[in-house]
């Protein structure tokens, strides 16, 4: 099959023929239709993340068909449409999976990271970390739901009951989850790169009440603020947005160095507060909100061979909304 693989030195990838996986017991075998381009595959292959697999297939918002089932799989068909996560497995008895914390497991297994992920026609997945999709959503539009939508979701549920919401890095991400909370009722204030008019403009069509950048100050104090883009010098900056007791939650894997601020920034119990990828009932609940809010999903379309201008698009700031590979 064909696969685009991270050889581990190079950011560049390499457009590669590479055997079928075969599933082994509890796994589905995916015919991938479209893989999303997400800015954790950048901080991989530009070696911002330690330790991943090599060689590595990247990706992780794969959206497929089952083409065949191991031994002991139950809950999907061949055929069905299936979405394959960033959480690829956990280990099920360390302090944090006991505890309903899975998305902090000591020994996890990450699809696109750790495990070989979608930028590929075909890919195995433990079927117990897999998705149903929401049927209203085309390959190309579902992909983006399967991090962006499923990380957002658990950022904006850790900002609790704030009614008005930040969003710094108007991206993939940031233009799912402001449509939620926009669905809750909430306020959505937007804030993009300096001069970024077309992030700008999605957010205002997407039912922001504000958009601009980063450097400008909203038009009203804020609630709880978001950070989906990966400059830590936004940490400060979004504290001194928010009310007392507001909360600031960094959305992303990984983030620059936080400059040292002063402590008034903080003091007022405002919290401080990071996402680390998300669990399977995250999962379940994110895609059942989105079966019944029409999420307008905003993509830019590459063909598997095209995945390093993709991957190039995205750390130049040229996608605006998500970036996806379609396979067919």
């Amino acid at each position: 099959m064909r696969a685009m693989v991270f050889d581990g030195a190079s950011p560049v990838l390499h457009d590669m023929q590479v055997p079928d996986p075969q599933p082994a017991a509890g796994q589905l075998l995916i015919d991938i239709h479209a893989c999303g381009v997400c800015r954790t595959d950048l901080h991989v292959v530009d070696r911002e993340l330690a330790h991943p697999k090599q060689p590595l297939i990247p990706g992780h918002e794969i959206v497929g068909t089952v083409a065949a089932l191991g031994e002991g799989v139950s809950g999907f068909r061949v055929g069905d449409r299936v979405g394959v996560p960033w959480t690829g497995r956990t280990c099920g008895h360390c302090r944090c999976c006991l505890g309903g914390h899975e998305n902090l497991c000591d020994e996890p297994g990450f699809t696109g990271y750790t495990i070989d992920g979608g930028y590929a026609e075909r890919t195995v997945a433990d079927s117990r970390y897999c998705f149903h999709l929401p049927e209203r959503y085309a390959d190309v539009e579902a992909a983006p739901l399967l991090c962006a939508g499923l990380i957002g979701y658990r950022t904006l549920s850790m900002a609790g009951d704030a009614q008005r919401i930040g969003i710094y890095g108007f991206g993939a991400a940031a233009h799912i989850v402001a449509q939620v909370a926009r669905h809750q009722g909430r306020a959505v204030y937007a804030f993009t790169r300096h001069g970024d008019t077309s992030a700008q403009q999605l957010a205002l069509r997407l039912g922001a009440r504000w958009a601009g950048g980063s450097d400008e100050s909203a038009p009203a104090e804020l609630d709880a603020a978001l950070i989906f883009a990966s400059a830590g010098a936004l940490v400060p900056v979004a504290l001194k947005a928010v009310v007392k007791g507001g909360t600031v939650v960094c959305g992303g894997i990984h983030m620059s160095d936080i400059p040292s601020f002063p402590y008034e920034s903080l003091w007022g119990e405002r919290r401080l507060c990071s996402v680390a990828n998300l669990t399977r009932a995250d999962g379940r609940a994110f895609m059942q909100l989105a079966g019944e809010v029409p999420l307008e999903i905003e993509t830019t379309r590459y063909a598997l061979a095209e995945a390093n201008r993709a991957l190039s698009d995205l750390r130049e700031g040229r996608v605006t909304g998500a970036a996806v590979l379609c396979m067919r």
